[in-house]
């Protein structure tokens, strides 16, 4: 929280500016995120006080974990590469001119998001083959096939996300956040 009021500081989220009803559509994800972290939180804390009062742990916790972890980083994905907020090694960024690192910002985020379309319609492939067989999870009997198409929708969003960043570098790279 190092920047003034109403200035984003140091490793502090920019979220994309979007008037109207997208703002709101833009931000699902991330309280998608939150609210499903909040409900783990509490799930785990339950999950504690049960194994250590009652001595009767919730037995589909560890699936429920599973689960949680999958849609909070899926969520969180397409907002964290909008914002480049992903973990950078910039050994050798001293290397490359200013002109030069924009080219090669442009490059990743482009190569980025394509190469995120592969992953995507395999897990969507495989989601189809567990909704095919018919695939539950153990405890809850969920079907495994939604998780598999959430993630791969989020996969496909994240690529689309990155591929966006890289032609808004190229045609209106005020817009976008380093």
């Amino acid at each position: 929280m190092s920047g003034t009021f109403g200035e984003p500081g140091v490793g502090e989220t920019v979220s994309p500016r979007v008037p109207g009803v997208w703002g709101y559509v833009v931000m699902l994800p991330t309280w998608l995120a939150a609210l499903t972290l909040f409900v783990l939180m509490a799930m785990t804390f339950a999950d504690v006080i049960l194994r250590s009062v009652a001595n009767d742990p919730i037995e589909s916790a560890t699936e429920l974990t599973r689960l949680f972890m999958a849609i909070i980083v899926f969520s969180a994905l397409p907002m964290v590469s909008w914002n480049g907020q992903h973990i950078i090694v910039d050994l050798m960024d001293p290397l490359f001119a200013r002109r030069a690192a924009r080219v090669r910002d442009i490059v990743i985020d482009l190569f980025c998001g394509v190469i995120l379309l592969w992953p995507a319609k395999r897990v969507w492939d495989l989601a189809e083959r567990a909704r095919d067989f018919g695939d539950v999870t153990e405890y809850l009997g969920f079907p495994q096939y939604v998780i598999g198409w959430f993630i791969a929708a989020f996969t496909l969003l994240t690529a689309t996300v990155f591929i966006a960043r890289g032609l808004m570098r190229v045609f209106a790279r005020s817009k976008v956040p380093d």
